[in-house]
């Protein structure tokens, strides 16, 4: 039987229920209740906005979002964002779904902090980044109604959620500090890694080999 919260079913179907074990596994309580907020924000946000979309596509990308920042999925060679889509994509593909389905959640998850650009994309693409606006910078808290927000809340708790989920952004970034370069993850070091500068755009420029 699905599970209904706040309005949104979540899909019972055997992806839907492999993906939710293996965040289970792998990451903390608190990253595993924020990806399934980032679901319900999402699905709720695309209902406010009538979007089309694949409810199973969609949680496979918000439940896999934040995945390389776990101690277990993240590397230090790459930015986090890829590493949990890069797991998203494995995960779907040996499920059998490849092709242009799979690389939706692969984008969803890559570009879920890159500001504006995936609101212009795919739905599901849209659809996770929207759920994690809401759920970490509160953008959209108001589209979603009173009602909605206690009931997804009461279903997956937050207590203390932002600075646990920056204390988690920093764990799980502070190894590969270039990785934030363009990116708003480096606000994060700055504030919580002594010593960390930011590798600045105009000086990249500027020192380049070209000699003019």
């Amino acid at each position: 039987m699905s599970e209904v919260i706040a309005g949104v079913e979540i899909p019972d179907t055997t992806l839907v229920r492999e993906a939710t074990e293996l965040v289970r596994d792998l990451a903390p309580p608190l990253l595993f209740h924020h990806s399934r907020r980032v679901f319900l924000w999402g699905s709720l946000r695309g209902r406010e906005q009538r979007l089309g979309f694949d409810p199973e596509l969609l949680y496979v990308g918000a439940m896999f979002h934040d995945l390389g920042l776990t101690k277990r999925m993240r590397r230090t060679d790459q930015r986090f964002e890829i590493d949990g889509a890069d797991e998203a994509r494995r995960f779907l593909h040996a499920h059998g779904i490849a092709g242009e389905p799979a690389d939706r959640v692969w984008t969803s998850i890559a570009l879920h902090t890159t500001p504006e650009i995936p609101l212009h994309m795919a739905p599901e693409i849209a659809l996770v980044t929207r759920g994690v606006e809401l759920d970490v910078l509160g953008f959209g808290y108001h589209a979603v109604t009173d009602e909605e927000r206690a009931a997804v809340v009461a279903a997956h708790p937050r207590p203390d959620f932002k600075n646990g989920i920056l204390a988690a952004f920093t764990e799980g970034i502070e190894e590969r500090p270039g990785t934030t370069f363009g990116n708003i993850k480096a606000d994060v070091l700055a504030h919580y890694v002594p010593g960390f500068r930011r590798t600045d755009f105009v000086e990249v420029v500027k020192n380049s080999d070209w000699p003019e």
